[in-house]
């Protein structure tokens, strides 16, 4: 009777949101980026699949394009992921609430922040702090 019941459970664990995006697109590259609100002090990750959604995306919003690389829909997945273990809250459109922590955490992972806005923000606090 028990491994009835550890079966059923095993199937349910193994029908993710992982897999809710399909194979070929999950390894479909194009562009991960990330885009800073000034306005609202917030963080935008994602993916593009070329450069005009992207410019289109940033021309829609006032948002400032703070780095981009190659990469694909696995890539962003697994960020969320990560920032969602590590206690990062999240709205809907995938933006994040600017904080030094995060900045710092999304560095290590390695995803496009570029070094200007972490550096400038770095320096101010060490200036009001002094």
């Amino acid at each position: 009777m028990n491994k009835r019941k550890i079966k059923k459970e095993y199937k349910k664990f193994i029908s993710s949101s992982f897999n809710e995006v399909n194979n070929a697109d999950k390894f479909k590259d194009g562009i991960i980026y990330t885009l800073y609100s000034d306005e609202f002090n917030s963080l935008k990750v994602g993916f593009a699949e070329n450069d005009k959604v992207l410019e289109k995306k940033i021309s829609s919003e006032a948002l400032i394009l703070l780095d981009m690389k190659k990469g694909n829909r696995k890539d962003l997945f697994l960020l969320i992921t990560t920032l969602k273990e590590l206690d990062f809250k999240y709205s809907d459109n995938l933006s994040f609430e600017y904080s030094s922590p995060l900045m710092r955490h999304l560095s290590t992972l390695g995803w496009p922040i570029g070094k200007s806005l972490y550096k400038q923000r770095k320096i101010t606090k060490e200036l009001l702090c002094a």
